[in-house]
């Protein structure tokens, strides 16, 4: 099998990430990838995980986790998504090249080798399935548990991919189950009620965990993580004060996802596992996680970011006021059909001088001249492209001005690096 055979064969599973609108609770659960893992050999086994999940944050979340148990000198398992520019950066080990940006990528070798050894039991198990086809991110989560019980990782740390209580993620057992900010998102699919969502959310915790982690929470969310917790009697540390720590990514909501992380790792000391403040304030400063209000470049100052609800276009929008000075702020924005696109709109509407509105290179991308109406009255600008886009920012701005590219992390991946590969 080549790397090129490989990236086939991946793509030959449906992928609900290309699609906006489907049959979530149907089509989605986690018999199928737990009967797949059985049939594996259960690979989760003996994993130490640390499983988070939340609408706002996740991903910088596992970041700083995984960053603090390198600090502290374990082989640490990393599994987020969705990807920016190679898909290959879902799966990392680290301590890997730090000189890399997505330090521990499993290299093209290490997926095809393992995808080779395991399409054999993807096969069987379809051909006898009870509960349908694997899918794409079942697939490839079980890939990434069989890679990291192959490697023998200290521990995993695992993004769930949509909701949580029906994502492939939560086939397994969690040492510390996490939950970060919970806002309206996927409400077609999760509920449109903030409580169903949290429910969703709150799915993740079973019952055998060293303990439960939440970031602050609205009062209707937190009410259903607590009663979940309650109901199965597991341990929850609600987070509400936080520490002023050392970290390299902007705005004060990444200064929660870095406190929340401090909170699980400090957890770990009930199961006898002692990180040392030292690892701690070492991991939190030298995390480093891409197209977060990420800087670019200066002259112009060129800023991504993956905002895509209401509250994360809120954060972004808050944190440029806070951290940074220009003349007049260019927007390149593009945001995928299943959003919140009247919230994300509304949030950046004000911080925009100028308007470009693209379209990323995939199915779920929105039309731009469907985001032109939440813009009257700017200047705005419709580029089908985000390369396109590009050429017109760097154009349009001025030495002393912001360029802020956001809305998706598949438009901020494209903006940074070009098409994205396997997209």
């Amino acid at each position: 099998m080549t790397y090129l055979q490989a990236i086939q064969y991946l793509e030959s599973f449906i992928n609900y990430e290309k699609v906006s609108s489907y049959r979530y609770k149907k089509l989605l659960g986690l018999k199928r990838i737990k009967g797949f893992l059985k049939f594996l050999g259960n690979p989760q086994k003996g994993i130490r995980f640390i499983h988070v999940a939340g609408t706002k944050g996740k991903g910088s979340t596992c970041v700083f986790i995984a960053y603090i148990l390198k600090a502290s000198g374990f082989k640490v398992g990393l599994y987020t998504s969705p990807h920016l520019a190679d898909f290959r950066e879902r799966i990392r080990i680290m301590p890997g090249k730090e000189k890399d940006e997505f330090e521990g990528m499993i290299s093209r070798l290490e997926l095809k080798r393992l995808l080779k050894k395991l399409k054999p039991f993807i096969e069987e198990y379809n051909r006898s399935s009870l509960y349908g086809k694997l899918t794409f991110f079942e697939v490839y989560t079980a890939l990434a548990i069989a890679y990291f019980r192959e490697k023998k990782v200290d521990f995993a740390v695992l993004e769930t991919g949509l909701g949580g209580r029906l994502d492939a993620t939560n086939a397994v057992s969690a040492l510390i189950s996490v939950i970060t900010p919970i806002s309206y998102e996927h409400t077609d699919k999760l509920g449109k009620a903030l409580g169903k969502i949290a429910f969703e959310k709150a799915g993740i915790i079973k019952g055998r965990e060293s303990a439960v982690i939440s970031a602050p929470q609205e009062k209707e969310a937190m009410e259903v993580i607590r009663k979940r917790c309650m109901d199965l009697g597991v341990r929850f540390l609600n987070l509400n004060k936080y520490q002023k720590l050392k970290i390299k990514l902007y705005g004060g909501h990444q200064l929660i996802n870095a406190n929340v992380a401090k909170a699980a790792v400090l957890a770990l000391r009930k199961c006898g596992i002692n990180i040392a403040d030292s690892c701690i304030k070492k991991g939190l400063s030298s995390a480093v996680w891409p197209a977060r209000c990420e800087v670019l470049g200066k002259q112009p100052q060129i800023i991504i970011d993956g905002a895509q609800n209401a509250s994360s276009a809120e954060a972004i929008k808050c944190a440029v006021r806070e951290r940074f000075r220009y003349r007049q702020l260019i927007l390149v924005l593009g945001v995928s059909k299943d959003k919140d696109i009247k919230g994300v709109c509304s949030q950046l509407y004000s911080l925009a001088d100028k308007v470009i509105l693209t379209k990323a290179d995939s199915p779920r991308g929105i039309d731009p001249k469907i985001l032109a109406k939440f813009f009257k009255n700017k200047e705005s600008y419709i580029v089908p492209k985000v390369s396109e886009a590009k050429v017109l920012s760097m154009r349009l701005a001025g030495k002393s001005d912001l360029i802020l590219v956001t809305g998706s992390l598949f438009v901020a991946g494209e903006y940074k690096y070009g098409r994205r590969k396997f997209n």
